[in-house]
């Protein structure tokens, strides 16, 4: 059965969400890359399915729970563009990286919940995806999650994950 682009755009979100990670070799292109990866940590930053499955591990090691409901697709000869509200809940600590590779900053879990609306855009070929990137609401999802405005309290946690996050990061 063939699928349309739009179909296969929202089955690797799905596969992304769900963690049901050895799919994505037959949705994303081998030479695939995720122009979102620039936060990301240095696995993430690669080509093809494992590098959008280390995207999918950063993402879940955050939250859990972690949903895409579509509103919205259009194609439009190779690009496809999907509208999306995501959520879930922060159970981890979320950290972000910066260009060189190394911990930037890392915000604690807080246990909340949060539901955002994002636009992705997808390149495709041959039936699979070849680039990605995406608008998000981040800030919208730092209020909900009770990033900002932080309190001195979450501050300090800041500090000691951005810490724990760096010593994980020299064992690896």
């Amino acid at each position: 059965m063939l699928t349309t682009d739009a179909e296969t755009c929202i089955r690797s979100m799905t596969i992304m969400a769900s963690g049901d990670l050895g799919e994505l070799d037959r949705v994303v292109h081998p030479q695939a890359t995720n122009r979102e990866a620039k936060d990301e940590p240095p696995a993430c930053r690669g080509r093809g399915p494992a590098a959008f499955a280390a995207t999918a591990q950063w993402l879940r090691s955050g939250f859990t729970g972690l949903a895409f409901d579509i509103h919205d697709t259009v194609t439009d000869g190779d690009l496809t563009v999907v509208h999306c509200t995501m959520s879930g809940r922060q159970t981890g600590a979320f950290v972000a990286y910066d260009e060189r590779g190394e911990v930037a900053q890392a915000f604690p879990a807080t246990g909340r919940t949060f539901a955002i609306t994002q636009t992705h855009w997808f390149r495709m070929r041959d039936g699979q995806v070849l680039e990605h990137w995406a608008n998000r609401d981040d800030m919208g999802m730092a209020r909900q999650l009770g990033w900002i405005p932080p309190t001195p309290a979450y501050l300090l946690r800041m500090v000691r994950a951005k810490r724990q996050a760096r010593r994980a990061d020299a064992l690896t």
